[in-house]
Formats: structure tokens, C-alpha cells, sequence
């Protein structure tokens, strides 16, 4: 357990305003921005490129002014492999899945919509009712998905890789093995492309996402409030990632938290009042730091947990 970690006290207006609004801030204007642009007839590849390098400077900036954990802001030989993590499975695979499924699914979601005799997609709602209707039809086969990957010891050596690191920022966002970001990514794409979702609203879907996930990662602070019971924010998901299997296995959605309200996995207690700065996997205190070891790690499964139980024998005796 870490015995450094500590929470840095909201105790300016400043931040206390940053804590409840940035993350709402941010979303509502670079999304308006993006729905704009389009709108403008700004292709949605040059949207969503210059509007999520915004929202990663965004973050960057908050972590900086407004910090949640001291331990949290100090690299633990992290860094190198996180950048490949977000290059690889954060901005190479879900675009490169996304053509592949639109290929494979495109003359099967036609012929759907013809024998329907009607669109299935409700190109015809405002944009807004349109990336919220993606989000809640997205997250489902997500929110299956992850859960099993936490619950199915087959799936958990491919999850694993996501919640290995000892702290939470913007750039572990994109930690996910190769293998569990396709499939999290096909869950999600899939049934959009069935329905016949257009390049805007599946552009302005993963703008949505890209937010969502850099804040509900990043070391600052969040107080987000209601908020809570709409998006699978960062007080719910530092949860997730607790040391405490228990707690742990809650909190499953990618974006919203509709799902674990429905399926009864919500977990954020009224009577704890701080949140974990202790993260990672605590029967795994020798998961592998480097990226090429990480590819291996589900692999080699058997012999990574063996690792792992050796040191804590050693730690515990």
C-alpha cells in the first residue's frame, strides 16, 4: 500500500469551481464546437482531431493548477509505456476497427434497412438527442464486456494491463491491451454501424468519449455532484480502480453510469468521503512495467501470477 499518497485539500474558490465544472465546462463547449464546425461543413476527421488535441491540453493544464494527488503527479517509470499504450490502443486501433467493422457490416446493415423498408438510425433527431442516443447504445455491449473481463479469469489477463498502473492521469487513459481495446471497441462501434449512425454523430461520439476518458483519468480534482448519476466520472472510476477487489468490480460503464444503475453496480458511498489514492492490482505487485512485457502478459498468465504471489510471500513473511 502506498503511504505517500495525499489528497491535496480543495481549499480555494478556484478550485473547488475547477473540481465541480471543468469536466461539464469542457464537454458542453467543445462538443457545441464540434456540432458547430460540422455544421460549417468541417470535415468530422478535422473536428474530432483538432478538438481532441484540445481536450488533452486541457487536462494537461488541469492537472498542473489543480492536482488530486501529490504521489499521483510523481512518474513511476510509467510514462514510455503509457504513451505507446495511448498511441497504439488509444488512437490506432479504435479508427483502424471502425473501417474494418463499417466494411464488413455496411452491405448487412443495408440490406436490413431495406427489407425494414425504413432507416434504423433517427438521422432526423437534433444532434445532441443523436450522440446521446449512440452513447446508451454503445455503453451496453461496453458495459457486458468489461464486467466480464473483470469476473472471467480468461478475460481478466487481457483487462489486467488497464489497471496495472499505480496511479491515475491523463495519459494511462489509453492503457489497454491491443486485444481488450479491440473487442471493448467492437461492442461499442458495432451495433452503431448495424443502425446506420452517420460519420458526424460517430465523430462526435468519440469526442465525447475521448473527454470522458481523459478526465475520468486524470489527477485532478473532480466534485462533479449530480453528475454522478448521469456520466462515469472520475470519483466513480477512481473506485474502479481501488486496490479492494470488492469495490473494485463497480462502476463498469466507459461514459455513462446508466448501465451499472440498471444492473446494480453503481457503487460511490455516502460515508466515505475521500477517494482511493491507492490503485492497481493488489494480487499483482509484479505485473510487468514495460509495454513489450505487457503484450506478453496474457500469454504468460500463469507465470505472471506466480510472479506476483512469490513477492508478496516474500513481502508478507
Amino acid at each position: 500500500m502506498n503511504t505517500e499518497a495525499q489528497v491535496i485539500p480543495s481549499d480555494t474558490v478556484m478550485s473547488r469551481f475547477l473540481a465541480r465544472w471543468s469536466f461539464a465546462l469542457t464537454m458542453v463547449v467543445l462538443t457545441g464546437i464540434g456540432i458547430v464546425a460540422m455544421q460549417r461543413g468541417y470535415s468530422p476527421l478535422m473536428m474530432l482531431t483538432a478538438l481532441s488535441i484540445a481536450s488533452f491540453l486541457i487536462v494537461i493544464l488541469l492537472e498542473q493548477i489543480n492536482p488530486h494527488s501529490t504521489y499521483w503527479e510523481k512518474p513511476q517509470g510509467d510514462v514510455v509505456t503509457d504513451l505507446l499504450h495511448m498511441l497504439i490502443s488509444g488512437a490506432l486501433i479504435p479508427p483502424a476497427t471502425g473501417v474494418v467493422w463499417r466494411v464488413v457490416m455496411a452491405g448487412w446493415a443495408a440490406s436490413l434497412s431495406a427489407a425494414l423498408g425504413m432507416g434504423l438510425w433517427p438521422d432526423q433527431w437534433p444532434m445532441v438527442a443523436q450522440v446521446t442516443l449512440a452513447l446508451a447504445i454503445a455503453e451496453l455491449g461496453q458495459y457486458w464486456w468489461h464486467r466480464l473481463a473483470h469476473e472471467k479469469d480468461f478475460l481478466w489477463r487481457f483487462h489486467s494491463t488497464h489497471h496495472s498502473p499505480g496511479r491515475l492521469y491523463f495519459l494511462n487513459t489509453g492503457r489497454f491491451h491491443p486485444i481488450d481495446m479491440f473487442v471493448a471497441y467492437s461492442t461499442e462501434i458495432v451495433p452503431l454501424v448495424v443502425l446506420g449512425a452517420g460519420a458526424d454523430v460517430i465523430a462526435l461520439w468519440t469526442l465525447v468519449t475521448t473527454i470522458h476518458g481523459l478526465f475520468q483519468h486524470a489527477n485532478t480534482k473532480a466534485n462533479i455532484g449530480w453528475l454522478n448519476w448521469v456520466f462515469s466520472m472520475a470519483e466513480l472510476h477512481r473506485w474502479h480502480h481501488s486496490l479492494e477487489v470488492e469495490k473494485a468490480n463497480t462502476n463498469y460503464g466507459a461514459n455513462l453510469i446508466c448501465w451499472d444503475i440498471v444492473f446494480g453496480t453503481r457503487y460511490l458511498p455516502k460515508d466515505e468521503t475521500h477517494q482511493p489514492d491507492d490503485v492497481g492490482i493488489g494480487d499483482l505487485p509484479d505485473f510487468p512495467k514495460g509495454y513489450l512485457e505487457q503484450l506478453a502478459v496474457p500469454f504468460r498468465w500463469r507465470k505472471t501470477k506466480e510472479e506476483s504471489a512469490g513477492e508478496l510471500q516474500q513481502t508478507t513473511s
